[in-house]
């Protein structure tokens, strides 16, 4: 496969460079921050389950839906708070969101029903609704297409590293605080990983910028090195004025089918990861937490190699198609090797490797032809329903389990689901999307 050739980098580059080498530095590990507080909070019930399940009487089916509803409040709210964040601004708002969602989510230790888990999970995901894609939009804000897969691809480097951490931390408190203050070791686990996203919260409201021009510390020489870089690329694509043409758009509803397919494999291993550990016979919470870290280190390398080479060599499509087949191999291999934790593991980390890489690189596509007012309400359109899949996906392996008491049929799924996702990423044109 022919790859574009690489820039040479001129002075005016290099200064850019300089730039931006910056701008990355004062911004990601932030954003990163944010999304580690996010996601360890969004998936955390993967290791509640170990215990709630059995103190609540919850089968893996109404676990999952429980765990699937998070996205039908995100589906519902995630296009007006986008929205809200373009008009309001992204310090305020994101600021906002981290907070609401850290209340809600310390409210899941007085959960005693599955109306109870429900309804907490629907509200947990209606406040962190617009997030994700508040958080790409705001990418566009400062980065130019060339260099965006590779921040993006360091931004969801907050996956891996909260399952890296987050795993072993949860086993841990919920073994070494089981029983304190008369509390189940779940209960303690909701409160104490509720509090980073309070902290963050607030931090946001001091440390974030809306935009280049509230940013003290560039100069002004640097701000418009930075505005020039971003209205460049922004003269590629089409300016849609109105909310509405993000509707009317056709290729934001191919964005949709492929980022469902990828959110299919993605949520599977962050809700049922410490499931898939367990029942290849290891016992012990802690035990389970570190095994689980594994697939995550696996997929945290993976994704910076890819986003790295695919904003050097701007080629988009096969650096989508690749990660997206080695998630249907990983996912067939770990249902054929479920009986070796060894053997499952591996084909785990393959799955995870990925399937974790395709989501930041995914945002090349629709970035590269979304322009204008449009591109918040279409970033928020292709992300909430895009993560319809994590309605579906937790939901289907739980009742597929329930239904035939095999966890290999839901790994076949979810390995055809990522292959028609590949398939439809060659259906767009490289011209639009290489750059």
């Amino acid at each position: 496969m022919p790859m574009p050739a690489v820039a040479t980098e001129t002075p005016a580059l290099a200064r850019e460079n300089t730039v931006y080498r910056k701008v990355v530095r004062r911004i990601v590990p932030f954003l990163v921050l944010c999304y580690v507080a996010s996601y360890l909070d969004r998936v955390n019930v993967g290791f509640a389950k170990l215990q709630m399940s059995d103190d609540l009487g919850f089968s893996d089916a109404a676990y999952g839906l429980g765990a699937g509803l998070f996205f039908i409040g995100y589906f519902l709210l995630e296009v007006p708070s986008n929205l809200m964040l373009q008009r309001v601004g992204a310090r305020t708002w994101i600021a906002r969101i981290m907070i609401s969602w850290g209340l809600v989510s310390a409210a899941f230790m007085f959960v005693t029903n599955e109306v109870t888990f429900y309804v907490l999970r629907f509200l947990l995901g209606a406040a962190e609704a617009g997030f994700y894609p508040g958080v790409i939009l705001y990418c566009t804000y400062w980065f130019p297409s060339h260099r965006r897969a590779r921040v993006i691809a360091m931004f969801m480097s907050a996956i891996p590293v909260a399952g890296i951490f987050g795993n072993p931390l949860s086993g841990w408190i919920m073994d070494g605080f089981q029983g304190v203050n008369g509390w189940q070791g779940w209960q303690w686990m909701f409160l104490l990983e509720a509090v980073p996203a309070l902290l963050v919260g607030v931090l946001t409201l001091f440390y974030l910028d809306d935009g280049v021009r509230d940013a003290k510390w560039l100069t002004d020489e640097e701000k418009a090195v930075v505005e020039r870089a971003v209205a460049e690329d922004g003269a590629h694509r089409a300016v849609h004025g109105r909310v509405l043409d993000a509707f009317r758009e056709p290729r934001v509803w191919l964005m949709c089918l492929i980022y469902f397919c990828f959110v299919m494999g993605q949520y599977a291993l962050t809700f049922w990861m410490p499931t898939f550990v367990e029942s290849t016979g290891i016992d012990g919470n802690l035990a389970i937490g570190v095994l689980s870290a594994v697939p995550f280190l696996a997929a945290l390398v993976a994704m910076n190699l890819f986003g790295h080479s695919a904003d050097k060599r701007r080629e988009r499509r096969w650096h989508l198609v690749v990660p997206s087949l080695m998630g249907a191999v990983g996912f067939s291999l770990s249902a054929v090797w479920n009986g070796s934790t060894a053997l499952s593991l591996t084909a785990l980390s393959v799955a995870a490797a990925g399937v974790l890489t395709c989501a930041p690189l995914f945002w090349s596509l629709p970035t590269a032809f979304l322009g204008g007012t449009a591109a918040a309400a279409g970033l928020a359109i292709i992300n909430s329903v895009g993560n319809l899949a994590g309605f579906v996906s937790p939901y289907m392996i739980g009742a597929l389990k329930d239904a035939t008491g095999s966890a290999s049929i839901p790994m076949y799924v979810l390995a055809l689901t990522l292959v028609v996702g590949a398939a439809a990423v060659l259906t767009t044109k490289k011209q639009v999307v290489n750059r």
